[in-house]
């Protein structure tokens, strides 16, 4: 393995952390709703976060199969999304310090980039590392969203009961990070808040709310969340008033709202294994409310001519 101290570049003199919580916030991955995304915007706006660490992203972004945008202005090129990989130290309400761990995914040097940040994590001193997560789900958004939490021993938990047994899933350098710290006796967990099949598509920052809220539980941390909340309520009200107008819709919604509750109360086992009678598959669900919402844009176009 090459060096990773290759890999990143600290800032000359760090302020003191006082042993700081890292929230590993990696795009990239599975993101429904939005959610990862959302949370991680709203903490690097509200703590007015600055860069700490910087990654030599050149090194770990496979530019052809992610190629940046750039902005082409009538005769030349205005700007390049460069791809940026850095820790950033924001502060809470109370003005303690964190860190979040944003950029894009590494596509190449997986474990290269896990040693590196093992490196950094041990000079900072960070007590806890904590990954956002936000997987598609059935279902409804009138109840409210679970979250799957795992980490690197059963006292993390906070005794929380599990949503799934065993399941083989594709990897993430998130995941992997987790996996890594664990091993070398560090505190890791993760978060992955469950977002209604139909909603995955589009921006839910109820789901990201939901991300911080177990955030700040297992960490102590006063997390930003008020943009975040008026958000919420706004989108919310905005996919009622739709569902209410298709019965079709408002079906399917009340179908996922009866396994729900069924699950909840102890009696249909989880929610990957449920079997609560007769429901729409992921890609029904999606499909039925794309259909709804293409109706309505059709109706609006209509209006406006």
């Amino acid at each position: 393995m090459l060096n990773p101290k290759d890999l990143y570049e600290v800032v000359p003199d760090v302020p003191e952390l006082a042993r700081p919580v890292l929230i590993e916030a990696l795009d990239g991955f599975i993101d429904a709703g939005g959610a990862k995304r959302l949370a991680t915007a709203a903490l690097l706006a509200a703590a007015e976060a600055e860069p700490i660490v910087r990654f030599d992203a050149d090194q770990l972004f496979d530019y052809r199969a992610r190629r940046p945008a750039m902005l082409f202005a009538k005769d030349h090129w205005e700007s390049y999304d460069e791809p940026r990989l850095a820790i950033h130290r924001g502060h809470d309400g109370a003005g303690v310090p964190f860190l979040v761990l944003a950029g894009p995914e590494p596509d190449v040097q997986w474990e290269r980039f896990g040693a590196a940040v093992r490196d950094i994590i041990e000079q900072l001193e960070v007590r806890l590392t904590i990954g956002l997560g936000a997987i598609p789900m059935a279902v409804p958004h009138t109840r409210p969203l679970g979250v799957i939490v795992h980490g690197s021993r059963p006292e993390l938990l906070g005794g929380q009961e599990s949503w799934v047994d065993t399941v083989q899933v594709p990897a993430s350098a998130g995941h992997m990070l987790e996996y890594r710290l664990g091993k070398a006796g560090h505190d890791a967990m993760g978060f992955a808040v469950h977002v209604p099949h139909y909603l995955a598509q589009t921006d839910y920052p109820t789901a990201a709310v939901s991300l911080l809220d177990a955030v700040a539980e297992a960490s102590g941390l006063q997390l930003p969340t008020e943009a975040l909340r008026e958000a919420a309520r706004s989108t919310d009200e905005a996919i009622n008033a739709q569902v209410g107008q298709s019965p079709e819709v408002a079906e399917v919604v009340r179908g996922l709202e009866s396994q729900y509750d069924v699950i909840v109360a102890g009696r249909g086992g989880n929610l990957l294994s449920a079997s609560g009678g007769p429901l729409p598959t992921a890609d029904e669900l999606g499909a039925e409310f794309e259909r709804f919402l293409a109706q309505q844009a059709q109706k609006g176009d209509g209006a406006e001519g």
